[in-house]
């Protein structure tokens, strides 16, 4: 097998050049970065934001190029820009922005969120997406999270994503029933993503408009936690139908969750309602239950902000296992009571985007 080496790449992205003249997108300095791993490349290419649509055939000849280099079985090519345009000092609609439909197809695309991170979020939204799929409905599963992708190895899934058949999008690696996308399946896992805001926007639209979904039922997009950039892109480029916030009981955690329920109803995106992870704990031995990090605060809050509460999920070392092993317990275990519990929140999930229509994503404007 060939050894693909960054100067090869570089070589061949010296081959692609501007539309404007003889230069060629290293020698202007496009290319910002590099990452090759395995028969894998991913380049990032950074413009001035005013020329990203102008620059899209470019980006597409990068990755055509990459991918005439012996033992290369796929190339990503993703354009960003240094630093975001001047905006007004306020966050307000500004009307639909004019950009392609981003994964036209899918008929609701749910976000699962927090405000802080540790509260078992992305193990909730995989064992949402795999219940939604075993209601019979047609699921993907996004991993938003660029800097932390922890999905592929919950969902027990590695390697790379492989052209589509149109020749122009990668197809979804799939399991348990779902196609997934994540950052985690481009990069080496222990490699650190040292990205800036733009870039992250640039990552999480071409995840979602160059990937072929398909046909879906639902998309779950799990989220990074907290309010920043990930959850601004996906407000302003897709119809979200609805927000699920995942919190655990303590006081701390139930804080963050309440900012997350006001960012959304901010940027006009329905909060489907509260999830409460570690609820409580039953041990195995004697049957005694133990609520370790209090419990009910989450319904509490729910019904403090207005929101309906979906569910209670046990702290429990199964799901953890499982989840490690990249093997969810919905479908490991799925007559578990741990499973009930998810199940029961993909079928309230189901109902409530039957009556939910997605609406327009608003234009979002921040300082």
């Amino acid at each position: 097998m060939s050894v693909i080496e960054r100067e090869d790449v570089l070589r061949a992205l010296a081959r692609v050049h501007l539309p404007d003249g003889d230069a060629n997108i290293v020698d202007r300095g496009l290319v910002q970065s590099v990452v090759v791993k395995d028969t894998n490349v991913a380049v990032v290419l950074e413009v001035k934001a005013a020329d990203a649509d102008r620059l899209e055939p470019v980006r597409r000849a990068a990755e055509a190029a990459v991918k005439t280099l012996p033992g290369v079985t796929s190339a990503t090519a993703v354009l960003t820009a240094e630093r975001a345009p001047p905006e007004p000092p306020s966050m307000r609609q500004q009307g639909p922005a004019p950009a392609r439909p981003l994964a036209p197809n899918v008929r609701a695309i749910v976000a699962v969120a927090s405000g802080k991170g540790g509260v078992g979020k992305s193990t909730t939204s995989i064992n949402l997406a795999v219940g939604l799929a075993a209601l019979g409905l047609e699921t993907g599963l996004l991993d938003a999270d660029i800097y932390g992708p922890s999905l592929p190895r919950m969902a027990g899934v590695s390697g790379r994503p492989q052209t589509a058949a149109d020749g122009n999008k990668l197809a979804p690696m799939q399991a348990h029933g779902v196609k997934i996308m994540s950052m985690g399946f481009l990069v080496d896992e222990d490699a650190p993503m040292i990205w800036r805001g733009p870039m992250v926007q640039s990552a999480l639209q071409q995840m979602l408009g160059d990937v072929d979904w398909g046909t879906l039922d639902v998309l779950v997009v799990d989220l990074p936690p907290g309010t920043g950039d990930a959850q601004l892109t996906m407000a302003q480029r897709v119809p979200l139908a609805g927000a699920v916030i995942v919190s655990t009981p303590q006081d701390i955690a139930l804080l963050d969750a309440r900012k997350a329920i006001n960012m959304f109803r901010k940027v006009e995106v329905p909060i489907l309602g509260v999830v409460e992870n570690m609820s409580y704990f039953v041990c195995p031995h004697c049957g005694g239950r133990t609520d370790i990090f209090a419990h009910g605060g989450a319904r509490e809050a729910a019904a403090e902000m207005n929101a309906d509460f979906l569910a209670e999920i046990p702290l429990d070392a199964e799901i953890r296992t499982l989840s490690d092993a990249g093997n969810p317990i919905v479908t490991a275990a799925p007559e578990s009571p741990q499973a009930a519990a998810y199940m029961a929140l993909a079928r309230t999930v189901a109902t409530k985007l039957d009556v939910r229509a997605a609406k327009p994503p608003p234009r979002i404007v921040v300082v």
